[in-house]
């Protein structure tokens, strides 16, 4: 099981993104993921454990942008990542 969020506005994506992360995420999540998309092109950050990890290493390389998409994932199949 994996949960998915998006965001199109005016206001920067990121925190809409992590929040509805949040919301979403529940004991056996592996890793998360977000992907903004400003005039400079898409940003891709992702983490390994909780959506606590993902929030930590956006704060640290940015996610600037006013559309994007953020995905948990539960590892059904591999290994986390």
């Amino acid at each position: 099981m994996c949960g998915i969020v998006g965001y199109v506005g005016g206001k920067q994506a990121e925190p809409y993104l992590i929040g509805g992360l949040r919301r979403l995420e529940y004991r056996g999540y592996d890793s998360a993921g977000i992907v903004t998309i400003s005039d400079k092109g898409p940003t891709l950050v992702r983490a390994k454990g909780k959506v606590v990890e993902l929030e930590a290493k956006t704060k640290k390389q940015g996610a600037k942008g006013t559309i994007g998409i953020g995905h948990t994932r539960w590892a059904t199949h591999g290994e986390p990542s």
